[in-house]
This record gives structure tokens, C-alpha cells and sequence, in this order.
């Protein structure tokens, strides 16, 4: 079986691919090994280094500490949960924008997208923050929803891009408008088809918002960093392990979610398929036999 962009593998390759999965793992394993001994050695894995999550000095409780983390959970979530919808909406407009005949209204979104989608994320939350004098948050959320709007509209550009231009010229062709056509015809299937890749974004913009620490935002970053100070160097490990915990299982939740998108995106119905093939075999509404029968 051949791809469209490559060969199947035959014996010698299957065989070739085999062995390099087994010497990456092999190679894969040793760093881990050699790293977990480097740190077995400097004591990270001693039990008094780790106790700051079950038993923290200093007359503190780890629901104390774990509240902490959890809120700057909260404070992530909340920053994202603001930036995601705005970024979305912009990047839609952006992406139609774009999409315009004449070069002369299409000239300032391509100058938007394009300035910014070069610009650092935290860049533009120093503008936010000592620019316009804004707080730490509206200025997380400004960087991020800038950005991230950019990158969206290229997403859902080269969605539009990727449909056959049998689709729009059906559509003329039944008296849709060239706005009709885009929001009802064209924009859905982008939509659809770039799913998992938005989802994916979304994933990015979450993780992002840990650069809100550096402008004093008190989102998850700055959670665990506050209690490694006040606790000291000899919880690092622990507390930023714990915080990378929760990013991982909320980062590794979104990417489910955009699997789980992809694959029904590129689900067909098996109806739909035997109609396209052989469209008499097609059983009718009524569910009876339409078709001529052959006697026996």
C-alpha cells in the first residue's frame, strides 16, 4: 500500500525501522539513566526533599500549598479562558480579511498578521503592562490574544486555502453571494478540517500564559516559584515538578481533545460511501429493496 507522499515500506525497511526504534529507545534510556543517577547523586530523590508536598515545614499544611498551586491554576485558566475566545474571533475576522479580492483591503490585515506573528508574546506584555499602564493581567491576556489571533487566521487561511474551488463556484453557481458562500459553504469545512490544529493552538496559548510570571502576573509559574522561595532551594525540584504535573495534565487533556476531533472530523459515514461507490445499492427510505431482484 502506497501513500501520497510516500512508499510503504518494504521488508529491508520495516526491518531498518525496527532497528532504529530499538537503538533510539536504547539511547533514549541511557539518558534517562545516566540523568536519574546524576540526580540520585546530589540527593534529589532523598524523601526530606519531596515532604513539602505532604508535610511542608515552617508550621505550613499541603493544602495550604497545594492551594496555592491550584490558584495559580485558577489564574492561568482565567487568563486563557479570557484570551482564547478574543484570539478565536479576531483571527476569524483576520482570516476573512485576508480572504478579500482587492489587494488594497487585503494589504492591512497580511501587515497584521505578519507584524503580529513576529513579535514576541512577552514583548507585547511589557507593551500592555508599561505601555498602556494596564495590569498584569489585561496585559497576559493582551499578549497572548494578539498572537495568537495571527496564528489562528493563517490556520483557518490555509483551511479555506486547502478546499476545492469546485465548492465556491457551486455556490455562484446556485446565486450565493461571495459573503454567503464564505460563511456558510466555505468557512464550516475550514473550520472542520482544522480542528485539531486550533485545538493545538489553544494548547500553546495555555502554556504562554506561564510568561505572565516574568510582568508579576500570579498565575501557576509564579505560584510555584513563590512557594520555592519562601520554602527554599531544597524544595526546587519538588514544587516545580508538582507545577509541571498539573500543566502536563491539563495540556495533555486539551491534546485528547484535539485527537478526539481529528478523528471525527475524518470520520465517513459508511452510507455515504457505499452511495458514492455504487449509489443503486444505496437502500432507499423506505427500506425496502428498490433495485430489480434476481430470481433463483
Amino acid at each position: 500500500m502506497s501513500s501520497v507522499l510516500y512508499d510503504a515500506p518494504g521488508p529491508v525497511g520495516l526491518r531498518r525501522q525496527r532497528w532504529g526504534t530499538a537503538a533510539g529507545a536504547l539511547v533514549l534510556l541511557g539518558v534517562l539513566g545516566a540523568a536519574a543517577w546524576y540526580a540520585h547523586g546530589r540527593g534529589v530523590f532523598s524523601p526530606d526533599r519531596w515532604d513539602v508536598l505532604y508535610d511542608p515545614p515552617r508550621g505550613q499544611t499541603a493544602e495550604a500549598v497545594w492551594t496555592s498551586l491550584l490558584r495559580g491554576l485558577g489564574a492561568t485558566l482565567r487568563a486563557a479562558g479570557v484570551a482564547a475566545p478574543l484570539a478565536l474571533v479576531l483571527g476569524l475576522l483576520l482570516a476573512l480579511w485576508r480572504t478579500t479580492r482587492r489587494w488594497w483591503l487585503r494589504a492591512p490585515a497580511v501587515a497584521v498578521v505578519e507584524v503580529f506573528r513576529g513579535l514576541p508574546v512577552l514583548l507585547v506584555m511589557f507593551f500592555g503592562l508599561l505601555g498602556f499602564g494596564w495590569s498584569a493581567f489585561a496585559s497576559v491576556v493582551l499578549g497572548l490574544t494578539v498572537y495568537n489571533m495571527a496564528i489562528i487566521a493563517e490556520i483557518l487561511r490555509a483551511g479555506l486555502a486547502s478546499l476545492p474551488k469546485g465548492q465556491a463556484e457551486a455556490a455562484y453557481a446556485l446565486g450565493l453571494s461571495r459573503t454567503q458562500t464564505l460563511l456558510t459553504v466555505l468557512l464550516p469545512q475550514a473550520v472542520r478540517i482544522m480542528a485539531p490544529s486550533l485545538v493545538a493552538q489553544l494548547v500553546v496559548l495555555l502554556k504562554d500564559s506561564s510568561l505572565g510570571f516574568i510582568i508579576g502576573y500570579a498565575e501557576l509559574l509564579r505560584a510555584v516559584q513563590n512557594n520555592a522561595w519562601y520554602f527554599g532551594n531544597t524544595y526546587f525540584v519538588a514544587l516545580f515538578v508538582a507545577g509541571a504535573s498539573i500543566y502536563l495534565v491539563v495540556n495533555l487533556s486539551l491534546s485528547r481533545l484535539a485527537h478526539v476531533i481529528q478523528r471525527r472530523s475524518t470520520r465517513v459515514p459508511v452510507a455515504a460511501v457505499v452511495d458514492a461507490v455504487d449509489p443503486s445499492a444505496a437502500p432507499s427510505p423506505t427500506g425496502t429493496d428498490t433495485g430489480h431482484t434476481t430470481r433463483t
